[in-house]
């Protein structure tokens, strides 16, 4: 529990330093749904959500009000509808997405993640018709977030699917062209796929898991950075041992709400994510974090390095405070979300090239970045390709959320609202990989995974 002076520590983070829990997140599994008819399949699905998460928001409202613990999203994943989707067509796909979005409603939660498929090794049918499926249930849909995995460690990187995904992306960002492509908002491809992330747009209840679980995740960057600001001229060491000793305030504060959701909701916790995921608001932005580390602006030389000590850090003193510690844990660094990282593309600091740099130490990847929207599939495709590798070799989740906002050009802005923030359209390498991508088959899988 909170002694004094952790509750009075706690009061100044949420008054000074844009301290919030993040999300409290109900993983449900929907394995018990599965029925060779779509009215009934949906029908499963909806009850079985509704039951099990009717006083998730009611209960993360009862805990903000005790503890005076700002929880911004309340939020549910699901098992990958594809797995339970079974050979079911695409039209009842998207009928299964309508009943994901009017579950989410029902219960008022923000967003409800996992009409998502694993296919790093092969595509099943389900797994083709679900990914055929997500533009337009993107686009019909609210609330509903989709995610792929393509690729691990120990399977290498499913290049067929690497083709379709910048397929998908671009038709998503079509369908959407009268939103600013915002489909493309809620659908993210990863590598390594954790099966207990509770950040959207990647979550999804993992076939692990049990039949309910909560994970909560906390945030905390304005926290980190006032913390290095206040500690004065430290060396690199030093600055180190600031952010550790934060991160297990920061993280025991999540440890603490996760447990009263879990008790209070009568469903076992599972973990804390400790990563830091900013906002668009002013003082909560990891690019800071890094400027307050001695950087004139993120993205000049040794971003990378100042990142991966600011990340190996958060972790550190984060695993000390949870008795479970999962999901992505580490430091976001997406660019519509983290004012600093738009000031710093805009300055010409930051690049698309210096950002797949910076994911290959942060927690996950290529995340909320706009692009031109005439760029080519082929292209999209290219781009997550690199990043597969880049989580594939180096045995860690990276994930790709790009948006070629139809219409926009580089240097224009494109405004999202909410926590999704508003970015500048960034420049992307025009040289074509369409031969390589047309390619397909498997990219094999690193020496260093046969471990067994």
């Amino acid at each position: 529990m909170l002694n004094t002076n952790d509750i009075l520590e706690t009061i100044k983070m949420i008054r000074e330093d844009a301290f919030d829990i993040r999300t409290i997140t109900m993983g449900i599994s929907l394995l018990d749904c599965v029925s060779d008819d779509a009215d009934r399949l949906c029908a499963n699905i909806y009850e079985k959500i509704t039951t099990k998460a009717k006083d998730l928001v009611s209960t993360g409202l009862a805990i903000e009000k005790k503890y005076g613990i700002p929880i911004i999203n309340k939020r549910v994943s699901v098992t990958p509808i594809s797995l339970i989707g079974g050979r079911h067509g695409v039209e009842t796909y998207i009928k299964i997405a309508k009943t994901l979005d009017e579950a989410a409603k029902t219960l008022g939660i923000n967003f409800i993640g996992g009409f998502s498929a694993l296919v790093h090794k092969h595509f099943t049918i389900a797994d083709r018709n679900l990914i055929e499926s997500i533009p337009e249930a993107l686009s019909v849909t609210e609330r509903v977030c989709s995610s792929v995995n393509l690729a691990t460690t120990k399977a290498g990187i499913n290049m067929d699917a690497v083709k379709l995904m910048g397929e998908v992306v671009k038709k998503t960002a079509q369908l959407t062209a009268d939103r600013n492509s915002i489909g493309c908002a809620k659908f993210v491809v990863f590598a390594n796929a954790p099966e207990d992330n509770p950040f959207m747009a990647g979550a999804f209840h993992g076939v692990g898991e049990g039949e309910s679980v909560i994970n909560v995740g906390v945030s905390g960057p304005g926290v980190v950075r006032h913390a290095i600001e206040r500690a004065g001229d430290l060396d690199m060491t030093g600055i180190a041992e600031v952010i550790k000793r934060t991160a297990f305030k920061i993280t025991r504060v999540g440890q603490l709400v996760a447990r009263e959701a879990s008790e209070r909701l009568g469903v076992p916790f599972g973990i804390v994510d400790l990563s830091l995921a900013p906002t668009p608001e002013v003082g909560d932005s990891v690019a800071h974090i890094l400027e307050a580390i001695g950087l004139e602006k993120c993205g000049a030389h040794g971003t990378t390095a100042a990142l991966a000590m600011l990340n190996d850090a958060v972790k550190k003193g984060g695993v000390m405070a949870s008795s479970h510690v999962g999901g992505l844990s580490g430091s976001f660094i997406p660019v519509s979300e983290d004012q600093g990282m738009i000031d710093a593309v805009n300055a010409g600091a930051l690049t698309l090239e210096k950002l797949e740099a910076m994911t290959c130490v942060c927690s996950v990847g290529l995340d909320m970045i706009v692009i031109p929207g005439d760029t080519s599939s082929a292209i999209i495709s290219a781009i997550i390709a690199d990043e597969a590798a880049i989580g594939m070799v180096n045995n860690k989740t990276t994930a790709v959320r790009i948006i070629p906002a139809v219409g926009k050009k580089v240097g224009d802005f494109v405004e999202f609202g909410g926590l999704l923030g508003y970015a500048p359209v960034m420049a992307v390498n025009s040289f074509s990989p369409e031969k390589m991508i047309n390619r397909g088959g498997r990219l094999p899988s690193p020496i260093h995974s046969l471990r067994n």
